[in-house]
């Protein structure tokens, strides 16, 4: 059953190896040497594991070994094994035809009535423009929202139907400075106002469209607001230009889940590159924490002023409670953003409809509001 027998008959602190009864060399678990000292080469480093009835543990260096030819030849067919042993790992290809939701719900000091958004998911390598953009929302759709006690039926509402009254709340809803896309944006809302998010209570989504149903649940946490919020001189070398947040927060007990946005002075509200945290380290706990400024994602970074406000700038902070699914969708989101690359590695984003792909999310928010002024 053994397919390398070891024995104790090198120098001292070597063992010897063969393989299949011919003498395959000498080594220490770290390195192998060959008694012989044939001029053969093997450069390659790695650990690897092949399972037969045993498991083989056959140790290479990143320096020359040298190897008689028995032993150059059982690497070889070690190689060969372990090469037999990987599985091609192809991805679930996603259809060009799915229906992919973007809905919340949201309650705490500025609640709002739901609102969805449909679309469908593009081919990888499709081109994408304005008019591309325009042709891809999903149109006369049935969309309902339940919360258990009444049910509403969401209408279509289209930005360029709208007056500027109705597109200034657009713009303050949905977060986006709407002269500044090149497209119409449509939505699904509650426009009576009749069921706005509310803390504690869950909201089930049902979507018809195109012959298919689709469905999603969410729930809406208790809001847990930081404690306080205060500006203090960065590390580093002094500067009476630059100021970092600081957040006083106490956790109450979980599982709880956090996401976060900055606005500075009129500019919208931004999220950071990673704006999702669980609190798996600090249940419970009580503690002080830099507070980082949300930074443009198409600026360029500058180590000197990363995550620093501007002293003088009038600074708000949106605290957002949300639900498991919710975090997990932004968490994997977040972490495909920044994991690009031919070398990195493949993460599905987490989504919580059925028949479709995309969030519906519910979230509890307070804002905050303060003049950067270091303490």
């Amino acid at each position: 059953d053994r397919i390398f027998n070891i024995e104790r008959n090198c120098t001292a602190g070597a063992i010897p190896i063969f393989w299949g009864g011919s003498f395959f060399g000498c080594g220490d678990g770290l390195a192998l040497a060959s008694s012989a000292h044939s001029e053969s080469l093997f450069y390659q480093i790695s650990l690897f594991e092949i399972q037969t009835k045993t498991s083989i543990l056959c140790y290479l260096v990143m320096k020359r070994v040298y190897l008689n030819p028995v032993g150059l030849f059982a690497l070889a067919i070690c190689a060969l094994l372990w090469q037999s042993c990987e599985r091609e790992f192809i991805p679930d290809i996603i259809p060009a035809s799915d229906i992919v939701v973007e809905g919340y719900i949201e309650a705490g000091d500025q609640p709002t009535p739901p609102y969805v958004i449909l679309t469908r998911s593009f081919p990888f390598f499709r081109e994408l423009d304005a008019a591309a953009i325009n042709n891809n929302f999903v149109h006369d759709a049935i969309v309902t929202v339940s919360d258990g006690d009444k049910e509403v039926t969401l209408q279509e509402v289209c930005l360029n139907e709208l007056t500027p009254a109705q597109r200034a709340l657009a713009a303050q809803l949905l977060g986006l400075n709407l002269d500044s896309i090149g497209f119409n944006i449509c939505l699904y809302i509650d426009i009576s106002f009749s069921m706005m998010g509310q803390e504690g209570k869950n909201y089930d989504l049902r979507i018809e469209v195109e012959g298919k149903t689709l469905s999603a649940n969410t729930s809406i946490p208790f809001a847990a607001p930081p404690d306080s919020l205060w500006f203090v001189p960065p590390p580093g070398e002094p500067t009476d230009t630059l100021a970092q947040m600081r957040c006083r927060f106490s956790d109450p007990p979980g599982p709880n889940f956090y996401r976060y946005f900055t606005k500075i002075n009129s500019e919208p509200f931004q999220a950071p590159i990673s704006s999702v945290t669980d609190d798996l380290l600090f249940d419970g706990q009580s503690f002080i924490f830099p507070l980082t400024k949300a930074e443009s994602r198409t600026a360029e970074f500058d180590p000197a002023t990363f995550g620093l406000f501007h002293v003088g700038d009038t600074v708000s902070v949106r605290w957002l409670n949300i639900d498991k699914a919710h975090f997990d969708f932004w968490n994997t989101l977040e972490f495909n953003a920044v994991n690009q690359g031919p070398f990195s590695s493949y993460t599905r984003v987490a989504h919580n409809i059925n028949g479709g792909l995309g969030i519906w999310g519910g979230l509890v928010a307070s804002t905050h509001t303060l003049v950067v002024n270091p303490e």
